[in-house]
């Protein structure tokens, strides 16, 4: 594609479409970013491969590009932030299914952990843990105070991008039970409220 003048390029959304897109921009190109949900000649064709969907696409990109239901593709901040956020909630999760393991370990085995957020798991001592299942449960304690310290780190890092890449999350942030993780995450998608044209819009997004 370097070496070919500029000419219009269509492709469907999808894990590589991003960063080709701006590749091939970057050469002269003027790309179009097909919606694949609405794409239902393609999709629903009863003889379905690659070079049958190029073409498809190409046809439509000649006569009506519009039935390609081009989309944006949300820029690097927006993208940055999604990535910590994303992150971050693996972690949690992950710390989640942890601490539901090793209560369950310990009940099935007699014993029975005092109630307490899975925030704060990793502050309790190892003699809370039955004898006899104290060393298959001990790493996955210390696995926890990591998971700890590293979400701190993406709560910082969230903090630091509300601030300094999206101002509007302070605004987002003051309804009662919105918080900043929420907030981030809500600005991230939208990204651009402009190009909504009412708040109706928005809540359809969603």
């Amino acid at each position: 594609f370097a070496h070919l003048a500029p000419c219009d390029v269509a492709m469907e959304v999808g894990t590589h479409s991003r960063w080709v897109s701006n590749l091939l921009m970057s050469f002269g190109h003027t790309v179009v970013i097909a919606n694949a949900r609405k794409l239902r000649m393609i999709y629903e064709s009863d003889h379905k491969d690659d070079r049958s969907d190029a073409k498809m696409l190409v046809t439509i990109l000649q006569f009506k590009r519009e039935l390609l239901y081009p989309i944006k593709h949300r820029g690097d901040a927006a993208q940055d932030a999604l990535a910590v956020l994303r992150a971050r909630d693996l972690l949690v999760r992950t710390r989640t299914k942890l601490v539901n393991h090793i209560r369950g370990v310990c009940k099935s085995g007699g014993a029975r952990m005092r109630s307490g957020s899975a925030e704060a798991f990793h502050h309790r001592e190892l003699d809370e843990l039955p004898d006899n299942r104290r060393a298959a449960l001990s790493p996955l304690m210390q696995v926890l105070s990591s998971l700890a310290d590293q979400i701190s780190l993406y709560d910082a890092m969230i903090a630091k991008l509300s601030k300094e890449k999206f101002p509007e999350t302070e605004t987002l942030s003051q309804p009662s039970g919105v918080g900043p993780i929420t907030a981030l995450a809500f600005a991230a998608t939208v990204e651009d409220p402009k190009r909504f044209p009412t708040g109706r819009n928005v809540a359809s997004y969603f």
